[in-house]
Formats: structure tokens, sequence, C-alpha cells
């Protein structure tokens, strides 16, 4: 079977390695094998340099460095001059279509090979002369040489068209004296524009390589433009040009353009010599037929590359598929002869293989798709079919077809199969797509015209010398792998299968054997019954080959258990060509059927290999098969288990149905079944009685003395199910679960397979849509819809009792007392275990992720702290100790043993740090005897839901002295964090009261309350005493529910500070009315922190306690001021209606340092009761600050007459 997908890869990878070596061609690039350099790369400039070859080197670099680059031939000196441009001196090698004459023993032809070649390595585009100065400045000897080395260069490049050049290297910028007659008549006798002619100075050779190498740019492209402009002029002439030159001239025309890097001009006339070439097909009878098509098909091929090649570079990538499908359209039915229709594939194969090389080396296939703009109306185009993978499978598709073909003539022709040694000496001509034979004359090596026997003897030989599997193989694995990262797992199966095939056809079962389990993994999972059919037939002859008895037998039921797809010979089958396994109707399943339990079904004697089997079997190998959920055996035995109650009593007797199916052909008769469940006690056998009974020795789980069931008979029938309902007695409680069935078939051959519920059992893939009766697992329609391969048996009785008791509600900081009592009923306890478990009532969780330290006792909001056990406390108490650092929500605490009618009790203690609801989960599992090894633990299961609650709401305010208020500049301008902060003047007397509610419907008792401070530096920063003096009080208050205690303090701040710590307050309290021996509980409140800053300014008022109405009192206002500087102060008292004042209402006034001003007022009041006195505010200059006392402060309570006291 296939591994996984990196296992799958690491094993493609490592088959494609093990074979690399099998040919060189399958190494190689199809691309690098049959084009030639000159056809793969674009073409570059060439220039051939002569003279001054000290310069040659540098001169040669910088032009190889140009964008485009230029090529150089560097010859030393003049004499080489007839190297470059020779005559031809053959005349078999020259062009029969540029003269009137031919040679008989040479056919003419379309192309020549090596022109491209020519073009780039030996004609250059132009030619430069290097000249030293002295030469042409100096010496008139020297001159005349220069002049007669100027005419031999004329005559020589003129024929040609080739550009040239002169160059006059100086040695130093004074070298020699410029004479201007003498560079004029240089121009005149070279024949050349002065812009030609060029100056290179040794000493600046870095400034005039750039000239240089832009003047042989301009000039080659000037050459290239004009030969081709030259050879446009006889295309036009097309009426009086025959075929072959239009195709040619097309094809030079392009050449040149590449040259120019006029991608545009040579796409369009390779594009012309294209159709004009195919418009030669059967027109042409200079040749003979077979060799006259191999050579416009081989022409064609190389136009279509280039087409191909520029389409792709220039990032055309639809335009270039578009291309390839029109290519292949036009030459898919050219096919010659058919009997040698061999070429013809191979062709085929060697298009669709290159344009699958091109698109994996391009970087145009990148690019995104979009399927409305793919292709056109006449030839529309998938996705698929920009990808190489679908080029090398159909490259692939087309060398199997050559192979076929070629096996086929080889097989009936007699001729084919001969090996003639004549064709050895035939070899590729001058042109393009044709063959010479290379004969000895004399001394010499000459080519002659072949036949087209003679070329098909050639081709034939030279087919029969490659492997091409080899070549098939390598397509379709890169096929293969490209289709798998595509994620298109069809196409990678199918290309997998051709590999397999190919592998097979070579003896490598291993191999093969590989790749046809991929493909069979997906068929099997998408249902693809004909191919998988197909695949398992070669995968059974592989494990044959390899003698790989399992694997053998494994594919042969699975293949027997398939649907019949093909017909009897008595119908019609249908027409193709099948594997191994042949077609998959019900006369082969039968055979294959009979064979494998022929050899499943051994007895005592031994089985000899033979070409029927292939395996030697011994009576003590035994073959044991697995079959779970996802096997593909699954049809072949497949095995149903219904419960027929879904909750049974304990040694109670239950009903359950075995249903089994199986789809192999034949009936098949079982010695007997051995039934499991999760209960190994339940176990039983279903026994054959016409068979003996014989237990397997390997996969045996029937203990002795379990049940055993007789049956008269059981036998398989093919796709009919064998319904079987038996009683078991169940010991345990719990799930009971059929976990499988065994079936022994024979003395060493069992199938173990899955039990499946029938409510939950899945359709049988390749069944599923089979035309055929459908028939239920059990004759009961409802367990067949809800039957369950599963059962509960319940749980005996428990006999004992849990209780748990709690006083109310708790509360928050109490360590809360929770009475657990187990009682025994009924039942003794033996190994009792008590398992306590904490749950939030809200579902947030009892752990507070605000605390940083995990064992921190305010790292849970509630927390189990103990368990006080009245016996046995010792163990449970370390116990308890395990559980407050590493569980605070989960005890555990083991039971003594109880004897019926005897209790034991402990006490649990919770704690809670934060106010909420939990639920308090108590679960007793204990043994009712203590004697029995397999006993099953009963269980009782007890919750109770406690709230938790605070129990205190602890609230503070501050107080100023009566009467005197100070000038706070922070409450003025406050800071921007300071805004809820209270302010305290310093080293003035402050009043803090708190207050302590009751929250809760149970009563407390108040034990004390206290402020302590946090720190030694704040005991140095204030003082804080309460209001009757120093320490604790020792009186305690009793609080009902929502009664509040206050309690009275003084504080006194020391240093001015913007945020003063004033501690916590400490309270002790605990349940009124309970032990008064129990812990009490310390609830810690802290206080607020508090702006401390000096007062400028004081302002006192003075006046008496009460006033009588009609009769005048002395209101007085003192403002002190408490700086070193003096203070300005502004004052404005309002007039009250209800008193008569006498003194100035509004002044300024000048208080000197640490001193005081005091204003004096008389009053008289007009009204009784409680009235306000004339209100002041207070301005200070300094500070621009203006305060003034409150309503409180400044009231006063005017009697109607004096009163007496009594």
């Amino acid at each position: 079977m296939a591994g996984s997908a990196p296992e799958l890869d690491q094993k493609v990878n490592e088959v494609s390695a093990r074979h690399d070596n099998d040919d060189d061609r399958a190494r190689r690039s199809k691309i690098e094998e049959e084009y030639p350099e000159e056809l793969r790369t674009p073409p570059v400039s060439l220039v051939a340099l002569f003279g001054c070859s000290e310069l040659h080197s540098s001169i040669t670099n910088h032009l190889h460095s140009q964008q485009p680059p230029i090529n150089a031939l560097a010859f030393p000196d003049f004499s080489h001059l007839p190297l470059l441009l020779h005559p031809t001196s053959s005349s078999s090698l020259r062009d029969p279509l540029s003269s009137s004459s031919s040679d008989d023993s040479s056919s003419s032809g379309i192309l020549k090979r090596d022109w491209v070649l020519k073009h780039r390595t030996k004609v250059p585009s132009l030619l430069a002369a290097f000249f030293p100065s002295n030469h042409i400045f100096g010496d008139p000897t020297q001159w005349l040489q220069v002049c007669s080395t100027l005419d031999t260069l004329k005559s020589v490049i003129r024929p040609k068209n080739i550009k040239l050049v002169v160059v006059v290297v100086q040695s130093s910028p004074h070298d020699e004296v410029i004479s201007e007659d003498r560079l004029l008549a240089l121009r005149k006798r070279a024949e050349l524009d002065s812009k030609y002619v060029l100056f290179l100075n040794h000493s600046e050779l870095p400034l005039s390589l750039p000239r240089i190498a832009s003047a042989f740019s301009e000039l080659a492209l000037s050459y290239y433009r004009e030969e081709a402009r030259r050879i446009k002029s006889r295309i036009d002439k097309r009426s009086s040009t025959s075929l072959d030159l239009i195709v040619r001239y097309c094809f030079k025309v392009a050449v040149y353009a590449e040259f120019r890097r006029d991608w545009g001009e040579a796409l369009k006339f390779y594009e012309d010599a294209y159709h004009s070439l195919h418009e030669m097909i059967g027109t042409s009878t200079r040749l003979p037929p077979i060799q006259r098509l191999v050579e416009i098909k081989t022409i064609a091929e190389q136009l279509h590359f280039k087409i191909s090649t520029l389409l792709l570079h220039g990032g055309k990538l639809t335009e270039a598929v578009i291309w390839f499908h029109q290519h292949k359209s036009s030459y898919d039915k050219v096919v010659g002869s058919t009997e040698y229709i061999f070429l013809h594939w191979e062709w085929m194969s060697r298009q669709f293989l290159v344009f699958a090389e091109l698109l994996e080396t391009s970087s145009a296939i990148a690019q995104s798709f979009s399927s409305s703009n793919q292709g056109t109306a006449e030839i529309p185009l998938t996705e698929f079919e920009f990808y190489p993978a679908y080029y090398y499978q159909l490259a692939a598709h087309y060398l199997q077809n050559k192979k076929s073909a070629l096996e086929l003539l080889l097989s009936v022709s007699v001729a084919a199969q001969e090996i003639d040694g004549s064709s050895e000496s035939i070899t590729p001509s001058v042109y393009v797509g044709q063959f010479s034979q290379l004969r000895e004359k004399g001394e010499e090596l000459t080519l002659h015209f072949i036949t087209d026997e003679e070329y098909i003897r050639y081709a034939i030989s030279e087919a029969k010398r490659f492997q091409d599997s080899f070549e098939i193989v390598s397509c379709l694995k890169k096929s293969y792998e490209s289709f798998t990262n595509l994620k298109s797992r069809r196409m990678a199966a199918f290309c997998a299968f051709e590999i397999a095939r190919e592998y097979f056809g070579l003896s490598d079962p291993s191999n093969a054997k590989f790749f046809f389990d991929i493909a069979a993994k997906l068929y099997r999972q998408e249902g693809w019954v004909s191919l998988l059919w197909e695949v398992l037939g070669y995968l059974r002859e592989c494990s044959r080959n390899l003698g790989a008895f399992k694997d053998f037998v494994e594919l042969s039921l699975e293949m027997v258990a398939l649907p019949v797809t093909s017909r009897d010979d008595f119908g019609n089958l249908k027409d193709k060509t099948y594997g191994p396994g042949g077609p998959a109707t019900v006369s082969r399943r039968e055979s294959i059927h009979k064979e494998v339990f022929t050899l499943l079904r051994r007895e005592t004697e031994l089985i000899p290999s033979t070409e029927e089997s292939g395996f030697k079997l011994a009576t003590d190998s035994p073959l044991h098969l697995e079959i779970d959920l996802v096997s593909p055996l699954r049809p072949v035995l497949l095995a149903s288990v219904a419960f027929h109650e879904q909750m049974i009593k304990p040694r109670a007797l239950c009903s359950i149905t075995l249903s089994l199916l199986s789809h192999l052909p034949l009936p098949v008769e079982i010695d007997h079944l051995e039934v499991r469940f999760n209960q190994s006690t339940c176990n039983f056998v279903v026994r054959n009685s016409q068979k003996h009974l014989v237990a397997s020795p390997s996969s045996s789980t029937v203990q002795s003395g379990s049940q055993v069931e007789n049956e008269p008979s059981l036998v398989l029938v093919p796709n009919n199910w064998l319904r079987l309902t038996y009683a078991i007695k169940p010991e345990q409680s719990g799930k009971l679960e059929c976990l499988s069935i065994l079936a022994k078939l024979g003395p060493r051959f069992t199938i173990c397979s899955r039990a499946e519920s029938p409510a939950a059992m899945e359709d049988l893939l390749a069944w599923k849509h089979e035309n055929r009766v459908q028939s239920l697992p059990t004759k009961d329609p409802v367990l067949a819809v809800f039957g369950q391969k599963a059962t509960q048996v319940e749980e005996p009785e428990p006999q004992v009792d849990v209780s748990l008791g709690a006083s109310g509600p708790a509360l928050v900081g109490e360590n809360f007392t929770m009475p657990i009592v187990v009682t025994s009923k009924g039942h003794a306890v033996y190994s009792g275990e008590l398992k306590i478990n904490l749950v939030d009532v809200g579902g947030g969780g009892l752990f507070s992720p605000r605390e940083a330290e995990p064992f921190s006792l305010e790292s849970h909001h509630v927390e189990i702290c103990g368990i006080d056990g009245a016996e046995g406390n010792d163990e449970s108490e370390s116990e308890t100790g395990n559980i407050k650092k590493i569980q605070q929500s989960f005890g555990l605490v083991s039971v003594p043993e109880l004897k019926e009618g005897e209790s034991w009790s402990c006490k649990l203690e919770i704690k809670w740090h934060r106010a909420k609801p939990v639920m308090l989960f108590v679960s007793l599992g204990y043994l009712p005897q203590g004697n029995e090894a397999n006993a099953q633990k009963v269980h009782i299961h007890k919750s109770l839901q406690i709230e938790g609650k605070m129990p205190l709401v602890i609230t503070n305010r501050f107080m100023l002295p009566y009467r005197r208020d100070h000038l706070l500049l922070n409450r003025i301008k406050p800071a921007p964090d300071s805004e809820d902060m209270s302010s305290l003047p310093l080293n003035e007397k402050s009043v803090l009261v708190v207050s302590a509610k009751n929250c809760t419907e149970i009563a407390l008792k108040l034990m004390c309350m206290s402020i302590e401070l946090d720190d030694e530096q704040g005991k140095t920063s204030c003082l804080i005493q309460q209001g009757g003096g120093c320490g604790e009080t020792s009186g305690s208050a009793n609080l009902a529910p929502g009664e509040e205690f206050k309690k009275v303090f003084t504080v006194i701040p020391t240093v001015r500070t913007p945020k003063l710590s004033l501690g916590s307050v400490h309270l002790k309290w605990r349940r009124q009315g309970g032990n008064t021996e129990e812990a009490c509980v310390s609830t810690k409140h802290k206080l607020p922190e508090v702006n401390v800053d000096a007062s400028p300014l004081v302002m006192s008022l003075n006046c008496p306690p009460y006033a009588i109405l009609g009769e005048s009192f002395t209101y007085a206002i003192t403002i002190c001021n408490q700086t070193q500087l003096l203070q300005e102060a502004k004052f404005a008292l309002a007039d009250a209606q209800s008193f008569v004042l006498s003194g100035s209402h509004s002044n300024t006034v000048s208080v000197l340092p640490k001193s005081e001003h005091v204003l004096s007022y008389k009053l008289v009041p007009l009204t009784c009761g409680q009235q306000q006195l004339p209100k002041i505010t207070l301005t200070s200059v300094r500070y621009s600050a203006e305060f003034q006392p409150s309503t409180i402060a400044s009231s006063v309570f005017v009697f109607p007459s004096a009163p007496q006291a009594k």
C-alpha cells in the first residue's frame, strides 16, 4: 500500500535515482539532445579583429560585457585573412539550390545544417583593421603597405557585404603628428565615413573602448539589416520562387532579425517559413516519399522550436500553447507510410517532450491563469495545458505508441529483423532532415543518396539500439511529480499506473508494485472499479513474482470481492486489452477464488512451486488477515453486531445478533467463529458442527471454560447476510462492546474483521452504485437502523449513603467546614476512596490569572484547605498536605473499612478568596466484598452548591478640623492622576472615619478594628491615632445583618508627598453564637493613598456655639500665614438676611510671615433657628487662589431667649 506523502516523495526519488543510469537519454534534456546550441540560444553578433594582437584581449573582454554581447574572432596579423573567408572547394558541400546544376550523388535540400553555426562562428558582420599610427603618418613605405592591405581587405569582404572599420592605434596622445591629408587619403582608400576611422590610445584605453564597441554594434546591426533586406527582395518574388527557397529565405531573414534582437520580425518570418513548409507536403517529389516527409517534419520541428522559444521568452504563454496545438493539428495526420508509423509516433512524442521542457524552463508559466481568457473559440484550453505535466504525459503516450508499433513491425517483418551492416555508414547529410551514406572512394569519403528502404533499415536499427521504456518512465515520472504538486490526484494516479506498467514490462516487480499501489490507493478511495480491477491484476502478478504470499492472497480476495464490470463470454465483452488480471467477469472471479482457496485450504501436504501458484508453502506457515473499517478487504467479510438492549443489568442475560456478509463469488464454509469483547469474560465461540474445533495458536483470545455455541452449518453465501443470535451474561458493569469477529477458514487461515454497528455502518464504496437488492443485517428493522455494537451494563445499586451538611453560606476569608458522613446501610465498605472536586458554577474556573505566584493562597478563588477525618487522621492529613500545594480544587482521601451499619465522617475545610458560588462534587467508590480478585467498585455521587459571600463592606472618609479651612493648592490645580485622591494638610490633624457593614444574613461578632502601616517609612510619614487614644480597642461589637460599625481615627501627616500610603484596616471577626474558641477571621482593607501638601494660608472662624435673638455677638475670622513670605489676602464678606453686621465687607490685608490677622465683626441675629452666617471668601494674591469655609462650618443656631439649664 502507498504510504504517507513525505514517504511517498522519498520513495519516488529513490526509485528515480536508482534508474538514472539506465540510459543516457533519460538523463539528458531532450532539447540539448536534439538541438545544437546555435538553435537553443539567440545568436550573437560576430566581428573579426586583425592586427595589434596585444589589444585583442582587452577589446574582446569589453565586447563580451556589452548588452547584447559581441563575439570576436581575433587574428594577430593580416596574413591570416585567407583563413576567415575561404571558398568551399567540395561540390558536395555547396548549396544545390544556389546554382542551376547539382551533383547527381547528392540530393538538394532546404536548409543547410551548419548555416546558422557558420554565421555565428565563421562569417563576421564586420572586419576591424588595426594599424599603428606610425604606419599611416610615418614612413611612406609603411603607408604603401597599409594601402595594399586595405585593397586586399576590400576585395575579400565586398562580395559578402561585410562592413569595415579602421582603427588607428597611438602609443601616446603626442606619438605622431596627425596629417589631415594622410587621414583623408586613408578614408578614401578604405572607402569609409569619418566616424568609422577610429583612434585608440594605449594610455586612454578605458575611454576608447566604449567608442569602439558603439561603432562595432552600429555596423553589425547595419550588416544584418542589409542582409535581411537583400533576402526579403527575393521573397517578394514569390511567384517565380520555389517553396524550398521561400522556406530557406524566411528562415534566414528570421535569423538575421534575431542577430538584431528584433524578436517580432524573427517570429513573423519563422511563422512564414513554417506555413510555406506545410504547403510542400505532397507537392514535392524530388526525394523519395518517406525521406521527403522526414525532412519536412524535421524542419517543421526546428521552426516550431524557434517560434515556441520566442513566444515563451516574450512572456506569451497562452499564444505559445495555442501555437503548439496548431502545430500538433497540422502534423497529427501526416503519418506517411502506415507500415512504418513508429517514425510518426516518435516524432510526435518528441514534439510534446521538447515543449514540456520549454515550459519547464520558462518563467512565463509562473503567471496566473483565468479560465475566461484561455484559448480561442477554435482551440479551447484547459489549465492543465499550461503546465509541463500535461505534455510529459502525452510524450510518454506517443512513445508508447512508437514502442508498440516497432514491436509489431519487428514481429511481422522478417526484413526488419535483419541487421544490415550498411546502415552503420548512414549519417546525417549536409541538409537538415536528410541522411546520406558515407562511402570510401579511394582515400576520399563521399556522401551518396540512399533509398527509402535503406533509410528504414537505418531508422529501425537506431530504434532498436535504445530501450524506450526508460525514456517513457522518465517522462511519466516528471508528469507524476508535476501533477502531484498541482494537487491533481487522478492524473498523478494515472501516470503512476503507466510507470508501473513500464516497470512491469521491464520485469521489475518491486518498483512496479510501488507505483501500482499509488494508483490503487486513489481508485479505492474514489470507487473506480474497472480501473482498480486492472491495477489489482498487475499487483497480483508482482506479488507472485516477489514471492509475497500474504499480499497475493489479500489482492486476490480484494479482486474477487469487486463487482462484475464486464460480461461473460456469452455476452459482449468490452473491446479493450486487459492486464494480467483478465476481464472482470463472473467466470474470471470464480477462477481466481478457486485458485486462492486451493492454496489456503492446504492440509498436510507440501505444495511445490509451480507455474500456476508460484509459491512454496508449508503447513507450519499460518496466514492471518486483519480487516478494519478502512481496509480494502472489507467486502470480503463484513461483520455487523447489534445488542438488543441498550441498558442491561449485571449478571443478566442479554441477546446479541451477529451478521456476516461476503461479496466473494462462491460460498465459503467457516470452521468456527470467535466473538471478542472489551470484557474478555464475555468472549465466546460459534462452532461449525461439521468441523472440529481447533484453537488458533497465534490469535485466539478465548479462555478455557468460555461459552461455546454450535451451529449445524456456517456457510457464507455470496451477497447474503448470515444472521446468528445468542445470549451472553456480562459480569462487570460499564461499557460492553464487541470488538471483532475472527473467522477460521481451514487449519491455517484466519480472517479477523472489526465489528461494526448497523446504525453507523457505511456502504461499501465499490458496491454502492450496483444494481442489486439491498438487504438488512438484521431481520428486526429497528435494530437494522438503530442497533449498536456496544451496550451499557448498569452498576449494582449502592447500599451506602453519603451525606453532606452545610451551615448556611460560606464567607470570604473564613475556613468553611463541610461535614461529610459515610454510612453503611447494607454493604460493607472495602478499599473505599472519597473523591472531592470543586467546580465553578459559572464556568469561569477557580484559578485567578491575575496572580503571579502559582502556589500562593490567592492564586485560586476557592480552594480546599484540609480534610480532617474522625478516624485515620494521620494518613488523611498527610494527603491533604499535598492537596494544599498541588491541587487546590481536588481532594482524595481513603475511607477505612466499614462493616454493615457502621459510619465514618470527615470534615472538609474550604476557603473562599473571592465571592462566588461553587459546586462541590463528592464521589465514593468502594468494594462491597473485599475477597474477590476481579470485583468491581460501586460508586455513589453527591453534589451540593455552596454560595460564597463577602462578610463585610469596609468604607472610609476624611474630615478636616471644624471651622478651620486650609488653602491647599493641589485642590485648586489638581494633578492629572489625582482627581479622585483626597488631600490632607501637612502637620494638621485630620479625621478618618472607617465603617464596616454586615452584608450577609448571618450575625457577626466584630472583635477589633485597627490600622496598620505597611512599612517603617509609613510609620515616620504620618501619625495615626484612635479617637479615644493610641492602640487597639479591647471592646467588641455585635453586628446584625445590615448593621454598620464606625470607628474614628486621627491622622497627622508629617511628610509632604503627592502619594502617602496610610496602610490597611485590619478587622478580626467571627460568626456570632458559634464556638467561642473558634479562631477569628482576619479581613484586610487597603486604605487609599492621599495627597499631603503644605497650606500657606489657614482661615479659622470663631463665634459662640449659639446666639440669642436680638443680642449681638462677636464673629471673628483669623487669617494665619504659615509661610516665610508676606502674604496679601483679599477678603469679601457677603450679607446675610438673618443677621445685621458691622465691619468691613471687603478689603485687602497684608499678613506678616508666621503671624495672624484677625477680622472682627458684630452680628445681631434677626431670626430664630439654624442660620447661615455671612459667608466670607478669601483670595490669596500670591497664589491667585480663593477658598471659603464649608456651609456646615459657617452656621449657628439662634435661640429666641437664653436657654435655661436644668
